[in-house]
């Protein structure tokens, strides 16, 4: 049996719904100011299209959301070194947590709306579970970490879209210097920065 391929006006409609939807969360002052009717006019979609493609404001901002961090994804899986495989796994990690960074700093709306989705933790989200997993595995292969599991946890919690928006948004903080001191930290964590004075 053949798959059957969606209809040419179905993906035109996701097509312009993810554009509308990715238009409108990089504008937005608040991720919560952004509704689905909102998403419908200017996608110029009945709202019944919308949620028969996406079912909910949360399965919009994520498919929005993946489809965002897609490139990332493959350049994590199969990139070169240090983001892709092959790396020594104190600079994958610091290149992990970086690409991270950047890519929240460039989609703050829209990380914001993704990590407020209804969960009663973060830590539950798909998307947490599969950072985490990733950074667990290269944490472990890290000589003397004691704790992959909650390093991990640790690392992750220090770009947390919550807390890279109160930093960029709220206090100001330039961009190179959240990436420099969550180099930093991570150094840190890792054992391998020199010791402070």
């Amino acid at each position: 049996m053949t798959e059957r391929q969606p209809r040419k006006d179905a993906a035109r409609n996701r097509a312009a719904v993810l554009a509308a939807a990715d238009a409108l969360f990089t504008d937005c002052e608040s991720p919560d100011d952004v509704t689905m009717a909102d998403v419908a006019v200017a996608a110029g979609v009945g709202k019944g299209t919308l949620f028969r493609a996406f079912g909910d404001r949360v399965g919009l901002v994520k498919a929005l959301y993946e489809t965002r961090l897609e490139p990332l994804g493959r350049a994590v899986e199969t990139g070169p070194p240090p983001l892709g495989p092959g790396a020594e796994p104190q600079r994958r990690v610091t290149a992990l947590l970086d690409a991270l960074l950047c890519f929240k700093l460039d989609n703050r709306g829209l990380a914001l709306a993704l990590e407020a989705t209804g969960h009663d933790s973060p830590y539950g989200a798909e998307h947490y579970e599969r950072w985490h997993a990733l950074l667990r595995s290269v944490l472990e292969e890290v000589p003397g970490l004691a704790d992959g599991e909650f390093a991990a946890h640790a690392l992750l919690a220090a770009v947390r879209a919550d807390l890279v928006e109160h930093l960029a948004g709220r206090r100001g903080v330039p961009r190179e210097r959240m990436r420099a001191d969550l180099a930093d930290y991570a150094a840190r964590v890792l054992g391998t920065a020199p010791a402070r004075p």
